[in-house]
Order: C-alpha cells, then sequence, then structure tokens
C-alpha cells in the first residue's frame, strides 16, 4: 500500500500502440516532501506527513515557520498525511514523486466532488419527475412525507430530501495508472476523478484489488484456520 498528493488538472486523449484511444485525467504530482513521521509508539498510528507545492515566506506564519524550520524543508502551501507499507523507509526531508506508482497499477482516487448548490430530489437523488399534463399540479416535488400512519408528526431521519448537492469526499476505485513521468511531475489516470480542475486528490494502491489477491486471500484463510 502506498498513497500520494496531486492535483487534477483535466482531461485529454491517449492512444495505445494497438491505436486503441484511452480517456485519461492528468494529475500533477508535484515532489511530496515529507515533513513530519508519524509513529505508533509517539503517536498511535504510522503515517507520513507530506507538504505540497511551495508556499511564499510572506505568506507563512509563526507557527508554520518552526514546523517547516524544524523538519529543514521549505513551507509548503498543503499539509496532508499518507500511509502505508512501502512508505516505511521515508524520512523527513525525503520526497514522494510521481514514479511512486508505475504504468498499469491499479489505484484508488480519493477527491471532493462538484459543489451543485441547492439542488431538488429529482436532480440531487434521480427521483422519477410527475406526469407533464397540464392538468398535473405534480411535477417535480418532493412526494409524499407520510409514514404509513407510523410516527407522521415528523419527517424520519434519513430521508432523501432537497439540499446542498455535492461537495462531499467521494472515492473512485479500481482505476488503471496509464503513464508516470517524475521528470514532468504528472500522472495520467484511465478514466474521470473525482473533483473540479485544480482541485487536490488523493492516489492509493487499490484496497479491494488487494484483498482480492490471491496471496491475500490465502493469508486470510490461514488466518481463520478454514
Amino acid at each position: 500500500m502506498k498513497e500520494i498528493i496531486g492535483r487534477k488538472m483535466g482531461m485529454t486523449e491517449v492512444f495505445a500502440q494497438d491505436g486503441t484511444m484511452y480517456a485519461v485525467t492528468v494529475v500533477e504530482v508535484l515532489p511530496n516532501v515529507v515533513t513530519q513521521v508519524k509513529t505508533v509508539e509517539k503517536d498511535g498510528y504510522d503515517a507520513l506527513q507530506v507538504g505540497f507545492e511551495e508556499k511564499k515566506e510572506s505568506k507563512v506564519n509563526k507557527a508554520e515557520k518552526g514546523h517547516f524550520e524544524k523538519a529543514g524543508v521549505k513551507a509548503t502551501k498543503v499539509l496532508k498525511e499518507v500511509k502505508g507499507d512501502e512508505l516505511a523507509g521515508y524520512k523527513v526531508g525525503d520526497s514522494l514523486k510521481a514514479d511512486l506508482f508505475k504504468a498499469g497499477d491499479v489505484v484508488d482516487v480519493i477527491g471532493v466532488s462538484k459543489g451543485r448548490g441547492y439542488a431538488g430530489v429529482i436532480k440531487r437523488w434521480g427521483h422519477k419527475i410527475g406526469p407533464k399534463g397540464h392538468g398535473s399540479g405534480y411535477h417535480r416535488g418532493q412526494g409524499s412525507f407520510a409514514n404509513n400512519g407510523r410516527n407522521n408528526a415528523r419527517v424520519i431521519p434519513g430521508k432523501k430530501m432537497s439540499g446542498h448537492h455535492g461537495n462531499l469526499s467521494s472515492t473512485i476505485l479500481n482505476l488503471k495508472v496509464v503513464e508516470t513521468n517524475a521528470e514532468k511531475n504528472y500522472i495520467l489516470i484511465k478514466g474521470s476523478v473525482p473533483g473540479a480542475k485544480k482541485s487536490l486528490i488523493k492516489i492509493r494502491s487499490a484496497i479491494k484489488t488487494q484483498l482480492g489477491h490471491p496471496e491475500v486471500i490465502k493469508e486470510l484463510v490461514e488466518v481463520k484456520g478454514e
């Protein structure tokens, strides 16, 4: 398992050697500088705190300045935590680059979905629209709030209603890495990923693919004693 922070730049097309065209997302992966190493003994868990994209000195406050000076690295705009067994050997000052992943790797991408403002149930939840005839008084409403006579004095929590749509953490599973380039700091991922252009995303090794690997299944069976 491994993770890295990047920025979604947009989508384009690439062609395979056999002429097949793929729609890919271009992710800018600037060097993720390790600013702190967290351990089980001190922090209760293993992780790396990494910085993404350099920050102007005039924008750095005293607390941030002390933190970065202690690590001996330049100040960054973003601080995030990444985890993974393959990141155990990194130390403060090291950098995670785009070549952490290779072409053909299967990854999960985590980002914040586009915010779509206040939306009705048709757009937000995909509810069916009402009759479009002129005599109908119902078109895009939320429908009945009744509960079959049970506790009709209130709305049951969890009911799908209109409200703020999007702007939530979203994960797309099992996407394929098409190309990586550590010199030009980019990763091409087949398909679309969550978020708007220029938004930050996290790329990690695919969890479900790892769990479904024959060696992992064998270990789980041995642990259960089956």
